[in-house]
């Protein structure tokens, strides 16, 4: 027996051949309008349309997100990573030698920080010159890294300890505060 191709409703074709309306076809295909991408905020790619059918779930994208190019989002962060989102807040880096990492440590735009960030700072570097370390070949460069390792280990151990304190001096003052707040309630 043969079957006849159901022909196509003249309908779904002049909104097959609409841009706006072109089909999901997978990746790549952005079946929703500018400033729009399936699953954006919640994270679900499709839903079930009005028709009952399966339809991209087009929902904004978040004005203050760059569109393209800007790695992982962490959740909970205002940043992402491998981005420079915020060049006003950025501070040059350089680990070649103990007095590059000294004079980045000393520049006006890491001392503005705050002590988070600048932890986040000493940690990169930290971990930059670890890897260029542990990657050289040749002894004088090793020995120079090596040098620029240790200082960049010394500085982020005392970064630590001053986080350390500072969490205590913050316990503290919430202890002194939940204290005082018992008495004049007493």
């Amino acid at each position: 027996m043969i079957q006849k191709k159901k022909s196509k409703d003249p309908v779904d074709e002049f909104v097959d051949s609409l841009p706006e309306f072109k089909k999901y076809k997978g990746k790549g295909d952005n079946p929703c309008w500018d400033g729009y991408r399936p699953g954006a905020k919640t994270g679900k790619k499709t839903k079930v349309g009005k028709s009952g059918k399966r339809v991209a779930n087009c929902e904004r994208i978040n004005e203050g997100d760059p569109p393209k190019g800007t790695g992982k989002k962490p959740k909970g962060s205002g940043r992402r990573l491998y981005t420079d989102e915020n060049p006003k807040d950025t501070v040059s880096v350089k680990f070649r030698t103990k007095s590059d990492i000294q004079d980045t440590f000393a520049k006006k735009s890491f001392k503005s920080k705050s002590h988070k960030r600048q932890s986040q700072i000493i940690n990169l570097v930290h971990q930059r010159v670890r890897a260029a370390y542990k990657n050289a070949k040749d002894p004088d460069t090793k020995k120079r890294l090596k040098k620029a390792y240790d200082y960049a280990k010394k500085r982020k151990e005392a970064s630590k300890k001053k986080t350390e304190r500072m969490r205590k001096k913050k316990n503290e003052i919430n202890l002194y505060s939940l204290t005082f707040g018992k008495i004049l309630e007493d």
